[in-house]
């Protein structure tokens, strides 16, 4: 993954903007006397440093093809606007609505599913064919000549066992009081559901569909990186903003204290994802370990609900 002779302006510009705007999120924490932004530092170091590191090395040699971006601007214009749709209207106001049409259960978590679907990955896909733009290669799964296997293996042996040290999540599991013959479906389906829900809908989002336009804007794979990383921050602060309880990780009546939170926290993981999607161009590859991030902290609720 390197930029271009025309992007490295776009590539230093993009780096330091990330830079500065990550760096004043955690001081705007600090100086609110808000702990969170240790949780910034600590995500920046493990993700966004370590192991944005270690998928460096293992994707080294990845033989990807790039992807061809006809309409940069016009395309990268149309999905910014649909982005602060997306952040106000659906992850606002319109999970809101779809929790509040179910009582928390499995009808419930089918609908969110649909509309997330809807919302991630069937609407962007519109708008990038009604811009003349080819969506096959967006959808690559990249088993041979990317380093697949190794970078899955390797680093979603990390990941998830980053998540048994330093999450609640095998204590809430075992919470739950699971048989062995419950957890031997859950687990996989688990797997599957959250690869879909947040792996799926995020990647396509945010990767394989901003990501390619921002770096053909900016003839940066850097730039594109960068600057979807913060993309991939900011727009959920909205959506926290609206729907988040005193018992929400970030949540805080002060919009901008829950701005740098999202920026914080969230942008180092964009930083991962992005490198790796940058430097393989699969989609399968990034989803699947964006669902090994989630399924742990997220299989105690998967088994109170369809158990």
């Amino acid at each position: 993954m390197s930029a271009t002779r025309n992007g490295v302006g776009a590539a230093v510009a993009a780096v330091l903007a990330f830079a500065a705007i990550w760096g004043g999120s955690v001081y705007y924490l600090f100086a609110k006397a808000n702990e969170d932004w240790f949780t910034g530092v600590f995500v920046m170091a493990i993700f966004g440093i370590a192991l944005s590191g270690i998928a460096w090395l293992l994707t080294r040699g990845a033989n990807a093809p790039p992807i061809e971006v006809r309409r940069p601007a016009l395309e990268s214009g149309v999905l910014i606007i649909y982005l602060l749709v997306y952040a106000v209207l659906f992850l606002g106001y319109g999970m809101s609505a779809a929790r509040a049409a179910f009582p928390e259960g499995q009808a419930q978590e089918l609908l969110v599913m649909g509309l997330k679907l809807l919302a991630h990955v069937a609407i962007p896909a519109l708008l990038l064919l009604a811009l003349g733009a080819r969506l096959g290669p967006l959808f690559q799964a990249g088993l041979s000549g990317r380093k697949f296997w190794r970078t899955l293996i390797v680093l979603g042996a990390i990941l998830l066992a980053l998540q048994c040290l330093i999450s609640p999540s095998l204590k809430n599991i075992a919470a739950t009081e699971p048989a062995f013959a419950t957890l031997a479906w859950v687990a996989p389906v688990s797997f599957i559901w959250i690869a879909i829900e947040a792996g799926l809908n995020e990647e396509v989002l945010f990767r394989a569909v901003l990501q390619t336009r921002l770096q053909a804007l900016f003839k940066s794979a850097w730039a594109g990186v960068f600057v979807s990383a913060l993309v991939f921050g900011a727009v959920h602060a909205p959506g926290l903003f609206l729907r988040g309880s005193a018992d929400t990780d970030g949540s805080s009546a002060d919009l901008l204290q829950v701005i740098a939170y999202t920026i914080a926290v969230l942008a180092p993981m964009g930083l991962l994802f992005g490198l790796i999607y940058a430097r393989t161009k699969s989609l399968l590859l990034v989803v699947l370990l964006h669902g090994l991030v989630d399924v742990l902290p997220n299989m105690d609720e998967f088994i109170r609900i369809w158990t």
